[in-house]
C-alpha cells in the first residue's frame, strides 16, 4: 500500500452548544483542508442532556449538521467527563491537532479547577491544540512535554492538590470539633476529601495514599491521646480499618469512573471505525479495493501492522503490506501459515495451537464455501483485546460479504454477457434458417424447372426464372457480405486501409452495385460545389451507401425520390441518404441499429432482412470515427446520415 494514500494528519474538533461553536468548525474544516487532512467532530454529550434548553438542544443539533456538511465525520460519546474523554479518544484515533473554541470561564485564583481548555491541553501534551478565540486573530496553544506515560507518575500539581486537600479536611475536622461535632461527621469529610483528591488528580496512587493519610491525620488530630499515632480505645481500631476500606472504595470508584469514561471514548471509536468500514465496503466496485479498506481499517483498530494475501487463480497472491505511519515498514508474515490457513479455513498463528510460535496472527477471510484471502495481524509488540478482537472479527466479515457481492455482481454479469451471445446466436440461427431458406428454394424450384421443361418455356417465362434466380443469389451474396463484414468488426479483425478519396467517386461507384430494383425508382446525387475530400476505407463507405440506398429502395413505394448529398461541417463531410416515402415509426427509431432488429414491418432491412444492415452501417461509420444518425426527412420520408474526417487538398497532388 503506497503511504502517500492515507492521511497522516487527523484533525479533531469539539462539538458544544456555544453560538461560537459554528466559528470553530469553521475553523476545523479549513485547517483540515489545508493540511489534506481527515476531520472528526466530537460531541461529548452529557447525563443531563434532557434537562437543557431547548434553544441549546437547537444549536447543538445546528452545530452537529453543520459539522456534517463541512465534511467531518461525527462522534457522539455519553458522559460528563469532557476533557478526559476527548483527551482519550485523540489518543487512541490517532489524532494529531485538536480544534477548541476559548472556554468563557475564567480562573481567578491559582488554586482554582482549570477550565476547559486548559484541562485538554493538560490532558494531551503530545497533541497540538488550537484554540479559536472570540477575535479573529488565531491563537495557537503548542506544548512539548512529557509523554502519555507521564500522565500516570505523581506530578507536582496533582501532589498539591492532594496535600490542600487534605489539609483543608483536617481545618474542617478542627472547626467541627470546635464546635462540638460528632467524630462520624469528621469521618465523613475526609472520605468526601479522599472522593476529591480520586476526581481531580491524573494517577491513581493519589486516592490510595489520600485513603491512607486521611485515617493517619484522624487518629493524629481527633483520637486522645492527641498528636500521635497511639490510641486508648481498641474500638477505634475498627473505625480506622472502616474509614480506611470507606476512603479506598470511594476512591476505587472515581477511578473506575474515568475508567468507564476512557472505555466509552474507546469503544465510540471502535463502533464509528466499524461503521466506516461497513460504508466504504460498500462503495468498493473490485476486491483489490475492498482489501485496501479492510487492511487501512485493521491498522486504524488494533495499531499494528498487517499483511493481506489476496487470492488469485484459487491460490494465494502477492502480500498488500499495511504499515502505521511510524513503522519501520519491515513487517513481513509467513506465507506457510497464511496458505494453511487458506486450505483450513481456520484461524492459526500466535496463540492458536501448532503455530504459536508464529510472529503473526492469520485469519482467513470467507465466507460460506468461498475463501477471498488470509489477513495477518503482526503481534509483536501487543496482542489485541478482546473487544479490539471483537470488532476485528466483524471488520472481516463485512469483508467477505463485500468480496462476495463483488463475486456475485461478477458472475452476474458474465452470465448475462453469455446470455446476450446465446440470444444473439438464437436469433441468427432462427433468422438464417427462416429467411435463407425462402432464396434457396426458389434458386431450387427454379432450377429444377429449367431441367425438366427447359425446351417447352418461351423466351419471356426463361428471363423470368433467369431474372428470379439472379436476384435471390444477389439477394444471398450481399447477405454473406454484411456478415462477414459485421463478424470481423464485431471480432475486432477488420483492418481499415484509410485512403484520400473523393466523396462522389465513391458514391458513383456505391450506385453500380445496388438493388437493380433501383430503377423503379427516382435516385439523384445532389453534388456540393466544393470538392469533397475524405478519409476513408471506399470499399467498406461503399457499403454502407450501398445498404443505405437499398434499405431505401425496399421500404419506400416505387416512383419515390431518393437524394444522395454530401457537404462539408467542420473538420468532417456529412454524407445523406433521404428519401419521401412513409418513413419509420417513432417506437422503432432508438432500435434501427440493433443487429439482428427488422421493426414490426421489416423496415430496416426489407422483406427478408435479418437486421444486419444498418447494424453493419453502424460499425463501419464509427470505426472510421465518425456517428451515424436518422432524422425526419420534412415533410415525409427519412434521412440517414453519417460522417467522415475530411482531408484537405494539396495542390501538387
Amino acid at each position: 500500500m503506497d503511504k502517500a494514500e492515507e492521511k497522516s494528519e487527523r484533525i479533531l474538533v469539539c462539538l458544544s452548544s456555544s453560538p461560537s461553536n459554528i466559528k470553530v468548525i469553521a475553523a476545523a474544516a479549513k485547517m483540515a483542508e489545508a493540511f489534506n487532512a481527515s476531520l472528526t467532530a466530537v460531541y461529548i454529550r452529557p447525563s443531563y442532556f434532557d434537562d437543557l434548553s431547548e434553544e441549546d438542544k437547537r444549536r447543538i443539533r445546528e452545530n452537529i449538521s453543520y459539522a456534517e456538511r463541512s465534511g467531518a465525520a461525527v462522534t457522539t460519546i455519553e458522559g460528563d467527563d469532557v476533557h478526559s474523554q476527548i483527551a482519550e479518544y485523540a489518543h487512541i484515533s490517532g489524532t494529531t491537532k485538536i480544534v477548541v473554541g476559548r472556554s468563557s470561564t475564567k480562573r481567578r485564583h491559582f488554586w482554582d479547577k482549570p477550565t476547559l481548555t486548559e484541562q485538554i491541553i493538560l490532558s494531551v501534551p503530545d497533541v497540538d491544540v488550537y484554540i479559536i478565540p472570540d477575535s479573529d486573530a488565531d491563537l495557537k496553544q503548542r506544548r512539548t512535554g512529557i509523554l502519555k506515560a507521564d500522565l500516570i507518575r505523581p506530578t507536582a500539581k496533582d501532589s498539591l492538590t492532594a496535600l490542600l486537600v487534605l489539609l483543608a479536611a483536617s481545618a474542617i475536622g478542627l472547626l467541627f470539633t470546635y464546635f462540638g461535632f460528632s467524630e462520624s461527621n469528621i469521618i465523613t469529610v475526609y472520605i468526601l476529601g479522599v472522593l476529591i483528591i480520586s476526581v481531580t488528580t491524573v494517577s491513581p496512587v493519589y486516592g490510595a495514599a489520600g485513603s491512607l493519610l486521611s485515617v493517619l491525620l484522624f487518629n493524629y488530630l481527633f483520637i486522645e491521646p492527641k498528636f500521635s499515632f497511639h490510641t486508648y480505645e481498641t474500638e477505634y481500631l475498627v473505625t480506622f480499618a472502616i474509614m480506611l476500606t470507606a476512603s479506598l472504595i470511594t476512591g476505587s470508584l472515581a477511578n473506575r469512573l474515568k475508567d468507564n469514561a476512557s472505555r466509552s471514548a474507546k469503544e465510540a471509536f471502535r463502533t464509528r471505525l466499524l461503521f466506516d468500514t461497513n460504508r466504504l465496503l460498500q462503495k468498493a466496485e473490485n476486491s483489490s479495493t475492498a482489501l485496501e479498506v479492510t487492511g487501512r481499517q485493521v491498522i486504524k483498530l488494533l495499531d499494528l501492522d498487517a499483511v493481506i494475501y489476496p487470492v488469485e487463480d484459487g491460490r494465494l497472491g502477492s502480500p498488500m503490506y499495511f504499515y502505521l505511519p511510524n513503522s519501520q515498514g519491515q513487517a513481513e508474515a509467513e506465507k506457510d501459515i497464511a496458505s494453511w490457513v487458506f486450505e483450513n479455513r481456520v484461524p492459526a498463528g500466535k496463540g492458536f495451537g501448532d503455530h504459536s510460535k508464529a510472529a503473526a496472527q492469520y485469519f482467513p477471510i470467507a465466507i460460506n464455501e468461498h475463501c477471498y484471502g488470509v489477513i495477518a495481524i503482526l503481534t509483536d509488540s501487543r496482542t489485541p483485546e478482546s473487544f479490539e478482537s471483537g470488532i476485528f472479527s466483524s471488520m472481516i466479515g463485512e469483508c467477505a460479504l463485500a468480496l462476495e457481492s463483488i463475486r456475485n455482481a461478477t458472475e452476474k454479469e458474465k452470465a448475462a454477457m453469455i446470455a446476450r451471445n446465446e440470444q444473439l446466436r438464437s436469433n441468427l440461427l432462427r433468422s438464417v434458417s427462416h429467411d435463407i431458406r425462402t432464396p434457396l428454394t426458389s434458386i431450387s424450384g427454379n432450377a429444377s424447372t429449367l431441367l425438366s421443361s427447359y425446351e417447352q418455356l418461351d423466351e419471356d417465362t426463361l428471363k423470368q426464372i433467369f431474372s428470379d434466380i439472379y436476384d435471390d443469389s444477389e439477394w444471398l451474396i450481399d447477405l454473406v457480405e454484411n456478415l462477414l463484414f459485421l463478424s470481423r468488426i464485431e471480432n475486432g479483425k477488420m483492418e481499415l486501409h484509410m485512403t484520400t478519396d473523393i466523396v462522389d467517386d465513391v458514391i458513383r461507384e456505391a450506385l453500380k452495385h445496388i438493388d437493380r430494383n433501383a430503377s423503379e425508382h427516382s435516385i439523384r446525387i445532389e453534388e456540393s460545389d466544393d470538392l469533397l475530400i475524405a478519409k476513408m476505407d471506399s470499399r467498406l463507405i461503399s457499403q454502407v451507401l450501398i445498404n443505405l440506398i437499398n434499405n431505401a429502395v425496399k421500404n419506400t413505394p416505387k416512383g419515390s425520390d431518393i437524394v444522395i448529398s454530401s457537404v462539408k461541417d467542420g473538420e468532417n463531410i456529412i454524407v445523406s441518404v433521404s428519401d419521401n416515402g412513409p418513413g419509420i415509426p417513432d417506437d422503432v427509431k432508438p432500435h434501427i441499429f440493433e443487429m439482428f432488429y427488422t421493426g414490426k414491418s421489416k423496415i430496416a432491412d426489407g422483406r427478408r432482412g435479418l437486421g444486419l444492415g444498418l447494424a453493419l452501417c453502424k460499425s463501419i461509420v464509427e470505426a472510421h470515427g465518425g456517428i451515424i444518425e436518422l432524422e425526419d426527412n420534412k415533410p415525409c420520408g427519412c434521412r440517414f446520415s453519417f460522417s467522415l474526417p475530411a482531408a484537405e487538398v494539396r495542390i501538387d497532388e
